[in-house]
């Protein structure tokens, strides 16, 4: 599933391609959706919210997709006389009111990207839960929205705590948060994630995706492990010597 970041990114493409062009053609390809035509409704804007993208027209009406991956390939095309958005793999494909986007966005917790982000509103939402593993909870779109597995695990590893420790007992938690907010803001324009500060391959994260190599600080291998409620583990990779 997409990190925040590229989801932003995406949504800044999508509306420099859409935004105040009429729509040529829409094709919904998914069957409770399949009679429904914009064509001629003009994209007012497309906006990220967590993880989600929202596609907004003059008509009042807003296109809500997420990118998390099914089995299906092409589910949505919307092109106007210039460009052709094709939304490729797409988990959700909604047409609502724009009016009625909380019921779709409510839920979420503080956007790292949004503009209306708020620190402590999340390390208030975190806190909530004190004895819920911190590497649970980061992952928690209520709590925070945009973090996936990469930043959770980056996250981590530089604050110097393991993924089971409980919130309660994480000792700056605004501290945390705002690195993810940081580290999201740094990489929103790139097309790849880098938290190093190095972006040769293979050298741009410090843990993720390094299961068994050194760690770049101390030379430990770096453990991977799954970590959530049955039916919903996620991948974790930490350094059992740097984050106790």
């Amino acid at each position: 599933m997409p990190e925040g970041d590229v989801v932003w990114h995406t949504a800044r493409r999508l509306h420099a391609a859409l935004a105040g062009r009429a729509l040529t053609r829409s094709d919904f390809r998914v069957p409770r959706l399949a009679t429904a035509d914009l064509t001629g409704d003009v994209v007012t804007e497309t906006v990220s919210c967590g993880k989600h993208l929202l596609t907004r027209t003059r008509s009042g009406l807003t296109v809500h997709t997420h990118l998390r991956k099914d089995g299906h390939r092409i589910r949505l095309i919307l092109a106007n006389d210039d460009w052709q958005a094709v939304g490729y793999q797409l988990g959700v494909v909604e047409l609502i009111r724009t009016s009625d986007e909380r019921q779709v966005t409510g839920h979420l917790g503080p956007d790292l990207l949004g503009p209306d982000w708020d620190c402590a509103e999340a390390v208030r939402r975190l806190s909530a839960e004190p004895d819920r593993p911190i590497g649970e909870a980061l992952l928690d779109q209520r709590n925070l929205a945009g973090a996936g597995t990469y930043f959770a695990a980056e996250m981590l590893f530089l604050r110097g705590i393991d993924p089971w420790r409980p919130v309660g007992e994480v000792e700056d938690l605004k501290a945390l948060v705002d690195l993810g907010h940081r580290l999201l803001d740094a990489n929103k324009m790139r097309l790849g994630h880098v938290t190093t500060g190095d972006t040769r391959p293979g050298r741009e994260s410090w843990v993720y995706g390094r299961a068994g190599r050194p760690c770049r600080r101390c030379r430990t291998p770096i453990r991977r492990g799954e970590q959530g409620p049955p039916g919903q583990e996620r991948l974790r990779f930490w350094c059992p010597s740097c984050q106790k």
